[in-house]
């Protein structure tokens, strides 16, 4: 059998395929973490975001292959969680801007279409590392491209697609020492494995099952969670330029028929004018913010394209005292429709105590989420639309949701802006510098500095067996986690923490939060507090019931 072009519908099916097959592995990509804490969750990030694009696709049928690509990648967007799940995002947002005006692809469109995908991820992510999901998709992307010079028939394309994917998954331990330290492969790269995989069965007519290696050795493979963050918003914190811009064009045939419009170029072209410059596009509009010191010739250029509206200009130098912000700290029900105001702050985590203690702190809406369940960037919009504010801060709290933090932010129709923060402690430091009576640029240059003040500790149980950095680790062992590094483990829970303790705590230290979580009994936490009291007698005790899952203790030093 041989196929030389592929209309919507037959992609569509594949979608599904691809969708179906990953859900179906979902737990185990899961489980593929090199830290064997409890929260390996890029199997069910990757799984959410493609599903939520499987649906899209469902609900917009179509034998036009471009109208299906781009509903694939609207579902995408929109349900995409962690940074797995908003890479897939970004690599179908290039291929369907590849596709969209075809009702058929060939082979060598197809397979160029991958390629687009390819260099739209990369650009969206600010330091691309290798070894993860994105090489997987580069050489999978460039071996198809080569094989399609050379055949008409799609199924060969994808099969090499495929071929090459599965090889460079292999390769992934030459990239980041810590997957050949323990000798894995990566988690996101697994996941859009099987992805590909899924397409490649529907083409051929085969059930799933029937392939033959569809991960081969599962048993000892062990793949890394993306623990850098890989992407984060351009920094604000040195304004060069006045005049915060935001304006939206409304497209018309007359002037992009005699000037095209190439997201590319108008972004390029913008960006002499000033700083901080974000552009977002569709079919329809360009939406553009940017800092600028020549705002009127930013809207000369925009009007290029078409018509001006929503347009705002703000004189960053007298935004100090001209924005009159809604006072902070005050709990507010997320179920009573809020007043319009000027700033508010939607923060992410887990564990009802926790959520009180970032809705004492000024919180405007907390998202329950984190530790094996990231919101998506739709969650996240949804809660800044609840906020119902004219400027929004967001806190991840999580390294793996400060993409989709980043992706809502880029999505919604008011400002906003992310503070990078990994972890509760740093979301609550970070939250304490918020002022509402300061710009958002200039909250987001404090917030995003206060992240250093503070460390980071937790103590949480081992999900398997492993080595990591020489420390040898036992299934259902309490670790001690120090800023995102392991440092030791205990079969008691309590000795764990006191270790934890005294690594962390030193002559700078002035005050230690304990944030216990709902596993930790009342003499654990009087156990904990009293070592501190003894061992460091000027150090200050702060005592949360958190009710988090999974962490017994989080600690914040400072």
């Amino acid at each position: 059998m041989s196929i030389t072009s592929l209309d919507g519908k037959r992609f569509a099916g594949m979608v599904q395929a691809g969708a179906s097959h990953l859900t179906a592995h979902a737990d185990m990509v899961d489980a593929l973490n090199v830290f064997p804490v409890p929260d390996g969750d890029t199997g069910t990030n990757m799984n959410l975001s493609m599903t939520s694009g499987a649906k899209e696709v469902q609900q917009h049928m179509s034998d036009h292959f471009g109208q299906t690509a781009a509903a694939l990648s609207k579902g995408l967007l929109m349900g995409a969680r962690g940074n797995s799940g908003v890479i897939l995002s970004q690599l179908f947002r290039g291929f369907s801007k590849a596709v969209e005006n075809k009702q058929e692809v060939t082979g060598k469109e197809l397979a160029q279409a991958f390629e687009a995908g390819v260099e739209t991820a990369y650009k969206a992510v600010m330091k691309p590392v290798e070894g993860t999901i994105l090489t997987v998709a580069k050489d999978a992307a460039k071996k198809a491209a080569s094989v399609s010079k050379k055949q008409t028939d799609i199924i060969g394309v994808m099969e090499s697609l495929v071929e090459e994917a599965r090889s460079s998954l292999a390769r992934t331990p030459d990239h980041l020492p810590v997957l050949k330290e323990v000798g894995v492969v990566d988690s996101g790269g697994q996941g859009l494995l099987l992805v590909y995989e899924g397409f490649l069965a529907e083409l051929k007519g085969e059930k799933l099952s029937e392939i033959a290696g569809i991960i081969p050795n599962m048993d000892e493979l062990v793949s890394a969670q993306h623990h850098k963050n890989i992407q984060s918003f351009m920094d604000t914190a040195d304004i060069e330029f006045g005049y915060c811009t935001e304006f939206m064009v409304r497209f018309e045939e007359g002037k992009v028929k005699n000037n095209p419009f190439s997201e590319e170029k108008f972004r390029s072209d913008l960006s002499q004018y000033g700083d901080s410059l974000l552009v977002i596009s569709d079919d329809e509009i360009a939406k553009v913010h940017i800092h600028s010191e020549q705002p009127g010739e930013v809207l000369t250029y925009g009007q290029r394209y078409g018509s001006l509206i929503s347009m705002k200009i703000e004189n960053m130098r007298q935004q100090h005292s001209d924005i009159v912000g809604s006072p902070g700290g005050t709990p507010v029900s997320t179920a009573v429709k809020k007043e319009k105001q000027e700033f508010g702050v939607v923060t992410v985590c887990m564990g009802e105590g926790v959520a009180r203690l970032f809705e004492s702190i000024g919180a405007s809406v907390v998202i329950e989420g984190g530790q094996t369940m990231n919101p998506s960037t739709e969650d996240i919009v949804k809660a800044i639309e609840e906020v119902n504010a004219k400027k929004v801060i967001i806190l991840p709290n999580n390294k793996n949701i400060i993409m989709a933090a980043e992706q809502a932010a880029q999505v919604v129709e008011v400002e906003a802006a992310v503070v990078p923060s990994k972890t509760i402690p740093q979301g609550m430091t970070s939250l304490l510098a918020y002022n509402p009576e300061a710009s958002l640029e200039e909250n987001k240059s404090a917030m995003t500095a206060a992240l250093s003040h503070v460390k980071t500790g937790q103590i949480t149980f081992a999900v398997r067996d492993t080595n990591i950095d020489g420390i040898e680790i036992a299934k259902d062992d309490f670790m001690g986690i120090a800023d995102g590094k392991i440092l030791l483990t205990d079969k008691n829970k309590t000795q764990a923490a006191k270790e934890l303790l005294q690594a962390m705590i030193d002559e700078d230290s002035e005050i230690v939060t304990i944030i216990y979580g709902e596993d930790a009994s009342a003499e654990e936490v009087k156990a904990v507090s009293g070592f501190i009291e003894e061992q460091f007698a000027e150090v200050e005790v702060e005592i949360h019931n958190g009710k988090q899952p999974l962490y017994s203790f989080i600690f914040a030093v400072e």
